[in-house]
C-alpha cells in the first residue's frame, strides 16, 4: 500500500489521467456488444481527482479543490464573460448561418425561464453531467498540477489533447460529430484563460460549461443547417482561442500562484 501511495504522490498527473480514462471508458467495449447502456461516463475526471487527492494529498488537497469550487469573488466582468461568451458564440454562428448561408430563421424552443433556471441548477449538482463531472477534474485538479511545472500555454495545450481525446467514445458511437474533437481542443484553451484570469476559480469554469451547454438544437436548426452550425461554432471557438492567446499574452507566460498546485512531489516513504 505504501508503494502505491508513494508512486501516486510522485506521478499525480499520470494517475489522474489514467484513472479518468479508465473510469469514463470502461463500459465502451461492453456497449459495443450491447452489454452496457452507455459507452461513456462523464464523471470520470471528478472521481479520478477525488481518488488521487485522497491518496496523494489528503485533507489539504480536498480543501484546495473545495476553495476553487466556491471562488466567486472574481468581479462582475468575469461572471459576464463566463455566461456571455458561449451564448455570444452561439448567437454569432446562428446569425451567420441565416444571413450568409440562408438557413431558416431560428425559432426559440418554448421554455419558461423557471425551467431554464432549474436545468442550470441541476447541471451544477449532477456529477453525471458534463459541468460537474468534468470541471473539478480537468480545471480544478489537472490544470493546477500542470501549471506548477510549465507555462499556462504549454499546460493548456497538454490538457487540450487529453480532454479532446477523452470524448472519443461519444464520436465513435455517433453521439458527437467528429468536428467536436478539434472544437474541444480549442475551447479548452479558453477555459484555461478564464481559469487563470479568475484566480483559479473552478466555479467560473462550471458557469462557462453550463452556458456552453445551450445547444443550437434549441434554435430549431436541423439537417444541413445544424451540421453547418458545428463548423461555424468551431471556427468561432478557434478564433476566440487564438484571440485570447495573441491579445492577452501576459496570461500565458506564467500562471498566478492561486492557479497552480504546490508541493506535488513528496519524499518517498522510508
Amino acid at each position: 500500500m505504501s508503494a502505491i501511495v508513494t508512486w501516486t504522490r510522485r506521478h499525480r498527473l499520470v494517475a489522474f489521467f489514467g484513472l479518468t480514462f479508465l473510469l469514463s471508458w470502461w463500459s465502451w467495449p461492453f456497449y459495443a456488444v450491447d452489454l452496457a447502456p452507455t459507452a461513456f461516463f462523464p464523471c470520470g475526471p471528478l472521481v479520478a481527482a477525488l481518488i488521487v487527492i485522497g491518496i496523494a494529498e489528503g485533507r489539504a488537497g480536498y480543501r484546495d479543490l473545495g476553495a476553487r469550487m466556491i471562488r466567486w469573488r472574481v468581479g462582475w466582468t468575469w461572471w459576464l464573460v463566463a455566461v456571455g461568451t458561449p451564448l455570444a458564440v452561439l448567437a454569432v454562428a446562428a446569425v451567420a448561418n441565416v444571413a450568409i448561408w440562408g438557413a431558416p430563421a431560428p425559432v426559440l424552443a418554448t421554455m419558461a425561464w423557471s425551467q431554464l433556471a432549474l436545468g442550470a441548477a441541476v447541471r451544477f449538482v449532477n456529477p453525471l453531467d458534463g459541468p460537474l463531472g468534468e470541471e473539478p477534474g480537468w480545471r480544478g485538479y489537472a490544470l493546477p498540477q500542470l501549471q506548477a511545472q510549465r507555462s499556462p500555454l504549454a499546460s493548456g495545450l497538454v490538457l487540450a489533447v487529453f480532454v479532446a481525446l477523452w470524448h472519443l467514445p461519444l464520436v465513435v458511437t455517433g453521439q458527437l460529430a467528429a468536428v467536436a474533437l478539434p472544437i474541444t481542443f480549442a475551447i479548452t484553451l479558453v477555459y484555461v484563460w478564464l481559469f487563470n484570469r479568475t484566480g483559479g476559480s473552478v466555479l467560473m469554469t462550471l458557469v462557462f460549461h453550463i452556458a456552453q451547454g445551450v445547444h443550437y438544437g434549441a434554435l430549431g436548426f436541423t439537417g444541413a443547417d445544424a451540421a453547418r452550425m458545428d463548423w461555424l461554432t468551431g471556427v468561432l471557438w478557434f478564433a476566440l482561442a487564438l484571440g485570447v492567446i495573441v491579445l492577452d499574452p501576459g496570461a500565458w507566460r506564467a500562471a498566478p500562484a492561486a492557479s497552480k498546485a504546490a508541493g506535488q512531489v513528496e519524499p518517498a516513504a522510508r
